[in-house]
């Protein structure tokens, strides 16, 4: 396949998605430029690119956060179609996302067409309009290069994008287009058929109808509706009636009008379903649109969520959850909690039947039409709704046959949405043969009639362990490569027999003294018969720091001594991995807190996932960083000092210094590296599945340009007359109030050890001196009965006790 480059965008149009995908562009390093309609010229600094610079500037208030680092936002280039169309012409992939109105989209094209590089992609971010239809407003020539690119909301965080082909769209573009999505914007990429609201807005808004629906028919309120169909069903936390809230029910509305004005009875048997339902018209018609209006299903009066009576569309209290003999129902096995749910006699237990059945029975119905495969429909499902297990997953680990029957004897019943069976591939053939839709050969395809291997493009062969149907990542890893060493607490083993990788196993992957034991075991390993270390987990936790239910019990036999001796032994494994003779990477995804940022840091490279939240929470449960975290703070800001013209330690420690003492934690990558825990020459990686392969490269070249170690030397220390600077700031927060006495007291812990304790400025200390005073710190600190307080609330509610 050619390489495609891609070194500036175009994102035409500034709205709420336009705005967070240029966004999302910028935290990646692609030049962006923002479109928007003219305005007419400003006094101010604004000029006619008002608009496009106006959605800038808001992009840096958002929640949650589409910048990694908000300050970012100027990189984004506003743009308008009257003085900047030339600029199109620098612009390798060109990304429209105007209003869905076909009008307004066919106008835009007939304007750009002219403006646009030979070779640009042109990619249209709809929700549902037909990409075919598009297309033709564009030139012939331009066509091939030409399909749908469908974001999901946030950009930032959704994992799917779907990309919709024409039936003049070049396939070797899509190759491309999904090559760069998937590695340089790090997103999991479904192709879809050119139908009204493709795949996953297809199948999740007719699942959230007939959720509405059934909802209605038992009675049933929006909170226990939303407790059903949240956690407990495997699917998002916010359920169905706050994930419309959380959509928007506007936008809502305009997805269900789509599927509403593309389908009758006579091409879609469940084209009854596409209907707004009269409660959530009455609150569109209200202007109560859900979260960005403050009411819709929801409303939150202080502290207290309310919920909507659809009878009177008043608020009432909230709150409700679901009967407990349901929630033990749920944690069976598919085959026993679908047969218990068919069976039972209560509305609640029916209710999760019938939206299941609902599902599958759409699925199979119009999985001909939207999708090639099966695994197309159930990852769309995983990515843009965030549930555990697409609908044919599901079916198939419950019993493909015997669910089937149940979904067929409740059509022929009358109590399905609607009459139509299920398809003939789904009882007899290579489906009933093989007991379900996914087998080790393939995914079913009804048009093709087989099963269908996963796509293979070169940039799938960068993930080793990537999420597919019936697994996870976690599952794959776990059986993957040569093992050299397992217990309960850490895997070594390796894929190639150059690098080793060290699995942490514990739960979230939490580093007790196991862990911290098999940790030196592997750079023992690694030293003897490697070339490299890769510490790397399959999971969204890296580690979320010590393990404090094996330190307690330790702390009540034997007091502080032991902690002090399991802490000392920590620091030796972390100075351990900071000079090992290899060079030692970690790979860190998801949570890195507390040890697991203190382990990440010691290690001499880090390759980190965009969506990597870094730092030392230690304050959170009373404590101070107690594995070698001060002394890197320490150690440098007497580097950056260093390599400055500044003689004065202080202003260099001050950043490190609140980070520990606020127990602020860098929400990506992006903000990590600006708090000091990612370095400049660390890597930042966008597909959190291509993080081990990128991983084990950086170990290898690190290995193949003669990797020597760190020499240990001593460095400056900032000294008392610092210590007693951060102090009177301490003071005026506690007094200000806004700290508590106990925090006061943490945040002076952590002052006398990142300033070296009692000594002059300028005093040179080594890593290891730090250690023994934050050693002495922390264990002072677990004998406080303040932090005992904090401890054991962590640890009964996991939430952080302030007091």
């Amino acid at each position: 396949m050619q390489r495609f480059h891609v070194r500036q965008v175009a994102v035409l149009g500034a709205g709420v998605m336009g705005a967070q995908i240029a966004a999302h562009l910028v935290n990646l390093k692609v030049p962006v430029l923002l479109f928007d309609l003219p305005t007419a010229k400003a006094s101010d600094k604004t000029g006619s690119s008002a608009i496009a610079l106006r959605a800038i500037e808001n992009l840096k208030k958002l929640k949650p956060a589409p910048l990694g680092w908000a300050e970012d936002a100027a990189l984004i280039r506003p743009a308008n179609y009257d003085e900047h169309l030339d600029e199109l012409k620098a612009c390798d992939l060109v990304i429209e996302a105007i209003a869905e109105r076909m009008d307004w989209k066919l106008e835009l094209y007939r304007k750009i067409a002219p403006a646009l590089a030979p070779h640009a992609l042109v990619a249209s971010n709809t929700s549902g309009l037909s990409i075919t239809a598009l297309a033709q407003a564009l030139p012939e020539a331009l066509r091939p290069r030409f399909c749908g690119i469908h974001f999901f909301n946030p950009p930032r965080y959704m994992q799917l994008v779907e990309l919709i082909a024409t039936g003049h769209t070049d396939p070797q573009v899509m190759d491309q287009l999904e090559t760069f999505v998937t590695t340089t914007l790090g997103k999991s990429v479904v192709r879809a058929k050119d139908t009204p609201n493709f795949i996953a807005n297809r199948v999740g808004t007719a699942g959230m109808l007939a959720t509405m629906v059934q909802a209605d028919q038992f009675g049933l309120s929006y909170d226990v509706v939303d407790d059903l169909t949240g956690k407990k069903l495997g699917r998002a936390a916010s359920g169905t009636f706050r994930t419309a809230d959380v959509v928007g029910l506007d936008t809502l509305a305009h997805v269900i009008g789509t599927l509403r004005e593309n389908f009758s009875l006579a091409d879609d048997p469940f084209a009854a379903l596409y209907q707004t339902p009269p409660v959530l018209q009455k609150l569109i018609e209200g202007q109560r649109l859900g979260q960005k209006s403050g009411a819709g299903f929801y409303k939150k009066v202080g502290r207290e969520v309310l919920r909507l009576d659809p009878q009177s569309l008043d608020y009432v209290s909230g709150g409700t959850k679901a009967d407990d003999v349901v929630g033990r129902m749920l944690k069976k096995p598919a085959p026993e909690r679908l047969k218990l749910l068919r069976n039972a006699q209560g509305a609640q237990a029916r209710f999760l039947w019938a939206i299941l059945r609902d599902q599958f029975h759409y699925a199979a119905v119009h999985l001909h039409d939207i999708a090639e495969t099966a695994r197309d429909v159930d990852l769309a499902m995983r990515w843009g709704f965030g549930v555990k297990q697409g609908p044919f997953e599901l079916w198939q680990e419950a019993g493909w046959r015997q669910v089937a029957r149940w979904i067929q004897d409740d059509i022929d019943a009358g109590l399905a949405l609607c009459k139509a069976p299920l398809p003939a591939w789904v009882f007899k053939g290579p489906v009933d043969e093989a007991g379900g839709v996914h087998t080790a050969e393939g995914s079913w395809s009804p048009a093709l009639g087989r099963f269908v291997p996963r796509r293979a493009l070169p940039v799938h062969a960068r993930q080793h362990f990537p999420e597919d149907v019936m697994s996870t990542p976690a599952q794959l890893a776990a059986r993957a490569g040569t093992t050299v060493h397992e217990d309960d607490a850490i895997r070594l083993w390796s894929l190639d027999g150059q690098v080793l990788i060290a699995s942490i196993k514990t739960k979230m992957h939490a580093i007790s003294p196991d862990v911290a034991e098999g940790l030196n075991q592997a750079v023992e390993l690694a030293e003897k018969s490697y070339e490299g270390l890769v510490i790397w987990s399959p999971d969204d936790v890296f580690s979320a720091g010590a393990d404090l239910q094996a330190m307690i019990p330790a702390f009540m036999l034997a007091g502080v001594s032991a902690i002090e001796s399991a802490e000392h032994e920590l620091q030796r494994v972390m100075l351990r991995l900071r000079y090992a003779q290899v060079p030692v990477v970690a790979a860190v995804r998801g949570l890195a807190l507390g040890g697991g940022c203190e382990l990440a840091v010691h290690c001499a490279r880090r390759v980190a996932a965009l969506e990597s939240y870094i730092g030392l929470v230690e304050v959170g449960v009373g404590l101070v960083p107690g594995a070698g975290g001060l002394a890197y703070i320490a150690r440098r800001a007497a580097e950056n000092a260093q390599a400055s013209t500044s003689k004065d330690l202080l202003p260099f420690l001050t950043e490190g210094f609140t980070a520990a003492a606020m127990a602020k934690v860098g929400t990506s990558a992006l903000e990590s590296r600006k708090l000091g825990y990612l370095l400049d020459s660390d890597l930042i990686v966008a597909h959190r599945d291509e993080l081990l392969y990128v991983a084990l490269g950086e170990a290898r070249a690190m290995a193949a340009a003669g990797w020597r170690p760190p020499q240990r030397r001593a460095f400056a220390a900032a000294g008392r007359h610092a210590q007693a600077t951060i102090m009177g700031q301490l003071v005026n927060m506690r007094d200000g109030g806004f700290i508590s006495a106990h925090d006061f007291h943490i945040g002076k812990c952590i002052a006398g050890v990142v300033c070296g304790g009692d000594v002059d400025a300028g005093t040179l200390v080594t890593e290891e001196y730090l250690m023994a005073l934050e050693r002495r710190a922390f264990c002072k600190l677990v004998a406080h009965p303040k932090s005992q307080e904090r401890i054991m609330a962590m640890m009964s509610t996991g939430k952080p006790l302030r007091n």
